[in-house]
């Protein structure tokens, strides 16, 4: 029975890691603004109507604010995030508001990945600059209450963590005794044990409430007094993705702590309860750190996101094994080593210290490899480095070099073989208490260093050159009719492509036109959605997306709606790979060693076992040997066939679903390629409009390829005939141009 409970138990445990990472999404680290309009200190001809500021991911839009401030910092205006970027902060100006002068634009953007707040601002002048004005640069130094709360709840999940890892690995193999049926240890130790683990569920607790309290304080820009009387940490903990992580966290919290109890509860009826309990909650405080992991830095690296996500989880998980063990040994060594003396005493200190000392050579090879993995995805340059964000990095390596020194000491120690004069310094009487005393040290450093840790979670990660880089904008004007657009493209660089559009009527600007913009990459047979622009001043309408995310050459339309007709105007554009949005980068040299490094000791340490395993259970004659290692061979190319065929079909499926066009559409759809277009609908294709599947056509003509639509002149479509008199395929394109706007709900319905 117990064993059946047990095997249930990791069964529930393992599906909830599987549906915990699965559910999980790659956010940035941490953003900033991509693009401004209008510029920080720009100089204005006249005041402007919109003030748009776009960032590098999206924002909370309850907890966002922008205000407009003049000179003297008195508020003249409010805005908020857009309603349908959420990544953009906004605010409209009406007419004659704002006169000649110098104004201050005050940010505070709440970004939904780690709800970080960055307060900042811009200036902008309308007729003349004021030199003696300057915006106020947001600031990377963390918040010390952020410092705080984190500390808190790395040191709780890791000295959980420790707890009932030290237990399962190190304890209980050590000390185990069929004498003492409630975990298997002596009631002292159980009940230290007890007593840590309850110590550290209310500490994790402390720092989530804490977390809270400090982040309703950060998004309302409010104290304690206010958070609390009010009650507006309930906003945040049901009304924001912070809270939605920390709802997450304190649930799995409660349930290992629930565990425990049910394992206290039935100590006497269901001893071995204890156990299974125990152990399993190892992996559920796994899970919890792995949470923690996902809403890191290492979520928004453009280097690998999922498996930096997984490093920073494994570096998480070894540093608490490491950390968490000292901390819960400095605690019972004194109370469990208290019946002994002597040599027993010592012992039983060993008994316990090599084992530990084992599991820890590992264990600080991943600190090492994987902290060196992490580090890479962060410094691209030496400016990286001479950042905060690289100064609290080098703080958080010299506590951890001396957490080294301290271990490699204890190391030293557990195997005198390592240096011969170690037993000369100390006599085996005394070295038991002398050791425990140099632990505490190692414990001390690690509380310092668990706080430097902390000091660099809360620290935005310095923003690469690369993402900075201004390109050249490309500019073009064309004229149909009467109207004139005049387009600045703004290619990608730090996220974001940026359209800015002069609309006139003749020499006059166009106050109120609407203005519709697609993206088309016709190698691919790709269309954005139609995006509205915004009108900014008069005759300038601005609008951004991410649609431009490679080289090759690039279609922009256009439809501006003016006194009720809309005229179309189209560009081609060639875009460079270095012009394209950044969505990915390779990873460094040191990334692909250190990466390759953790692999080699995670191999090493799966090792043993394995080779245990096969001693004791396959027998090693030179016959079998050759039979394993011709199946090994077999399977291994099993494996690689298998894998080409589920790549190949893959690639199958992707084909299928999104194939490389068979025919690429070579006519700019622009105002001449419509007119033409039409002209050829009215004279040959007017047959269409008394079929009834021309409505169908329409329908779904936005969603159909190219190379469907190209035959439809020729051949027709279902119970739709061909086009009269031959086309010539430059006749076809131009009629398929015009056949896309006549979808409902296009820009010129």
């Amino acid at each position: 029975m117990l064993r059946y409970r047990s095997a249930v138990l990791w069964v529930a445990l393992l599906f909830t890691t599987l549906g915990t990472w699965l559910s999980i999404a790659p956010v940035q680290a941490h953003g900033y603004i991509v693009r401004s309009i209008p510029a920080d200190r720009a100089v204005l001809e006249r005041a402007p109507t919109r003030l748009q500021y776009w960032f590098s991911e999206p924002l909370e839009p309850q907890f966002s604010e922008l205000n407009l401030r003049d000179e003297n910092g008195e508020i003249i205006l409010r805005g908020g995030v857009d309603e349908r970027d959420s990544s953009l902060l906004r605010l409209r100006i009406p007419p004659d508001t704002l006169t000649d002068g110098a104004y201050i634009v005050e940010l505070r953007p709440a970004f939904a990945s780690d709800g970080h707040v960055v307060a900042e601002s811009r200036v902008f002048f309308v007729g003349d600059a004021a030199a003696d004005l300057q915006g106020t640069a947001a600031s990377d130094l963390p918040q010390p209450l952020e410092i705080v709360w984190k500390t808190l709840l790395m040191a709780a999940n890791f000295l959980l963590f420790g707890v009932f890892a030290l237990y399962g690995l190190v304890l209980r193999p050590a000390w185990a005794s069929p004498r003492h049926p409630v975990g298997g240890l002596p009631p002292r130790v159980m009940g230290r044990l007890g007593q840590i683990v309850g110590f550290g569920f209310g500490l994790a607790l402390a720092g989530s409430v804490l977390a809270l309290i400090q982040q309703t304080m950060i998004f309302f820009n409010a104290d304690a007094g206010q958070v609390i009387s009010g009650g507006l940490w309930q906003v945040v903990r049901i009304g924001s993705r912070f809270g939605d992580v920390w709802n997450v966290r304190i649930l799995f919290l409660a349930v290992a702590a629930g565990l425990v109890v049910l394992a206290y509860t039935y100590r006497q009826t269901a001893p071995a309860l204890t156990r299974a309990i125990w152990t399993g909650n190892t992996w559920l405080l796994a899970i919890i750190i792995g949470a923690q992991a996902v809403n890191s830095h290492a979520a928004g690296s453009l280097v690998w996101p999922w498996v930096g996500v997984f490093m920073h989880w494994l570096h998480a998980l070894a540093v608490a094994f490491w950390i968490g063990g000292v901390l819960v040994l400095v605690a019972i060594l004194p109370i469990a080593l208290a019946p002994y003396e002597g040599e027993a005493r010592r012992a039983a200190l060993m008994a316990v210290m090599r084992r530990f000392s084992r599991y820890m050579v590992g264990t600080l090879l991943i600190v090492i490899t994987s902290g060196m993995y992490n580090s890479s995805n962060w410094f691209f340059s030496a400016s990286d480095v001479d950042s905060t964000y690289g100064t609290a990095l080098g703080v958080k390596l010299l506590m951890v070099g001396l957490l080294l020194i301290v271990a490699a000491l204890h190391h030293f120690a557990l195997n005198p073989g390592l240096l011969k004069r170690f037993n000369t310094l100390t006599g085996p009487s005394t070295w038991a208490g002398r050791f425990a005393g140099s632990f505490r040290l190692e414990a001390l450093i690690a509380l310092i260093a668990l706080a430097t840790a902390a000091a660099l979670s809360s620290t935005p990660i310095p923003q690469p050159e690369f993402t900075e880089r201004e390109f050249a904008p490309t500019t073009a004007e064309q004229t149909v009719s009467d109207v004139t657009v005049g387009l600045l493209l703004a290619p990608g660089g730090p996220g974001v492509n940026t359209f800015d559009l002069v609309v006139r009527q003749g020499d006059e600007a166009v106050e109120t036109a609407q203005v519709r913009v697609q993206t088309v990459d016709p190698s691919r047979d790709t269309r954005s959605a139609w995006q509205t622009a915004d009108p900014v001043e008069p005759g300038l309408y601005v609008m951004a997306n991410d649609t431009i995310d490679r080289a090759g050459v690039w279609w922009t339309l256009i439809d501006v709606r003016v006194a009720g007709e809309t005229q179309r105007v189209a560009f081609t554009w060639e875009i460079s790979a270095d012009a394209a949005v950044i969505q990915s980068r390779p990873p460094t040299i040191l990334g692909v060693l250190s990466l390759a490094a953790v692999l080699l000791v995670l191999a090493g340490l799966a090792y043993p076992p394995l080779a245990g395993f096969s001693r004791r259970y396959i027998d090693l004659t030179p016959r079998n040997a050759l039979i394993a290692a011709g199946m090994i061979a077999i399977t291994i190319g099993a494996l690689v066939i298998a894998a080409r065929l589920i790549d190949a079909q893959q690639q199958q499926i992707e084909a299928q679903i999104n194939p490389p066009p068979e025919i690429i559409n070579t006519v700019l759809p622009d105002a001449a390629s419509l007119a033409r277009g039409q002209a050829i609908y009215e004279q040959q294709c007017l047959t269409w409009v008394t079929s009834s599947d021309f409505p169908v056509l329409l329908r779904q003509v936005n969603t159909l390829r190219d190379a469907t639509l190209f035959a439809i002149p020729t051949e027709g479509w279902r119970d739709l005939p061909a086009c009269e008199g031959d086309l010539t395929v430059e006749q076809r394109w131009d009629v398929i141009n015009y056949l896309r706007t006549l979808q409902t709900g296009s820009s010129n319905t």
